[in-house]
């Protein structure tokens, strides 16, 4: 109780010291407010700090945070445990049966693919933190950090329980291009939505320059109201072109998904082009891959076994990439160049990624949203690839996407 207070005081202290300055030369100031109606975090702060603007800022803050605590969720809803349950998942909700085979298939997954990581990087072992929430749900977080090959790899799988408000569900797939799911239905306008989701999440930062970044994603997601869809893809980001290197990670992608329907390659490939676009740059992130959402226009379990297949191919999509260039000499020039691109990671991911906005919107486990995170990356003010250069061949990738098959 103690800590709760201490920590709500620092956040109102904050606010109050983000705002101080505008309130000095505000025209007016409300009164300041009586001990009683502030929230009980700010009521032994001294009375300047409950006054004007500031104040107004403090206690909205620290009353939301403690509205989402009262919910089961915030940041620091998350109690750590050395091992995680057998099953993270509730009993006796609804569609049980899947929601328990989607997060085995991402437990298995998860180790499966972690296994694979270490074996490729020689030395680097992943760190497991597992937690859980009160309300249902938890996770399990795997980083391997400072390896031979890896600066930076992290594996997380999660499942959630909560209810979030329409106009936030439904933002977390606008831009929708094939296809929409209303995440609301059976709610009224402004009623919350209950609802659970479970996936697997992955980024891997190598070390040098000429092995790609990859990504994936794969997850399920249903509402108390009876709508549920899958979602998920793997991409992969490059600091340098190597088209033989882009063709083997396209193909083994297409090879995947033409098993299950012909149109997926070249449906999300395209979304894969359109979603991992960085507006503000007008460049994509990386070189694409697969990326699809709100897939629930077949039998679920035809779309698990879909989901199952892109996740397992990871390793053999991404790995033998990474075995052929790890070895590769690079300049301290070529270095600086991929943590730029790293830099382009971050802005994506921070403004734009859906995942991201959707753990930071439900009180997701803050270190396993920012998982994803590189150790280090790069801004050069105003800076210019060289004409002609590898830099250059690559950049005009990211500008006009391709096709690589």
């Amino acid at each position: 109780r103690v800590a709760r207070m201490v920590r709500l005081t620092h956040l109102a202290m904050v606010a109050v010291s983000a705002l101080a300055g505008a309130d000095a030369f505000a025209a007016t100031h409300v009164g300041a407010l009586p001990r009683a109606a502030l929230p009980r975090a700010l009521r032994s702060a001294p009375p300047a700090w409950r006054t004007g603007r500031a104040s107004n800022c403090a206690i909205n803050m620290v009353e939301a945070t403690e509205k989402k605590e009262a919910e089961g969720l915030g940041f620091n809803s998350h109690q750590a445990v050395n091992a995680a349950p057998d099953t993270l998942c509730l009993d006796g909700t609804a569609n049980t049966e899947m929601r328990a085979k989607f997060e085995k298939m991402c437990r298995e997954a998860q180790d499966k693919i972690c296994k694979a990581v270490e074996e490729v990087d020689g030395k680097g072992k992943f760190h497991q933190d597992s937690w859980i929430r009160e309300n249902g749900g938890g996770g399990i977080s795997r980083v391997l950090t400072n390896g031979n090959v890896f600066e930076k790899a992290g594996c997380s799988l999660s499942v959630v329980y909560g209810s979030m408000p329409q106009e936030a569900l439904a933002a977390a797939n606008d831009r929708l291009k094939f296809g929409a799911t209303d995440r609301g239905k059976g709610y009224k306008p402004g009623e919350k939505v209950p609802f659970f989701a479970c996936g697997l999440s992955s980024v891997m930062h190598p070390r040098n320059p000429h092995c790609p970044t990859m990504h994936f994603n794969y997850r399920y997601f249903e509402t108390e109201g009876g709508m549920w869809w899958f979602g998920g893809g793997t991409d992969i980001t490059p600091a340098y072109l190597d088209l033989d290197d882009m063709k083997h990670f396209h193909g083994s992608y297409k090879e995947v998904a033409d098993k299950h329907d012909p149109e997926f390659y070249p449906k999300f490939k395209a979304w894969a082009d359109e979603y991992f676009y960085i507006k503000h740059r007008d460049e994509t992130r990386g070189l694409g891959g697969i990326f699809f959402d709100d897939l629930n226009d077949r039998d679920p379990d035809t779309i698990f076994a879909f989901s199952k297949e892109c996740c397992n191919n990871v390793p053999s999509a991404y790995l033998p990439i990474i075995e052929k260039n790890k070895d590769k000499e690079y300049t301290v020039k070529q270095k600086e160049w991929q943590q730029m691109r790293r830099g382009r990671y971050v802005e994506f991911n921070l403004v734009y990624d859906r995942g991201t906005i959707f753990g930071l919107k439900t009180g997701g486990r803050i270190e396993s949203i920012l998982m994803s995170m590189p150790e280090g990356a790069r801004w050069e003010y105003d800076h210019k690839v060289e004409p002609g250069s590898p830099e250059a061949d690559i950049m005009d990738a990211f500008k006009n996407p391709r096709e690589w098959l």
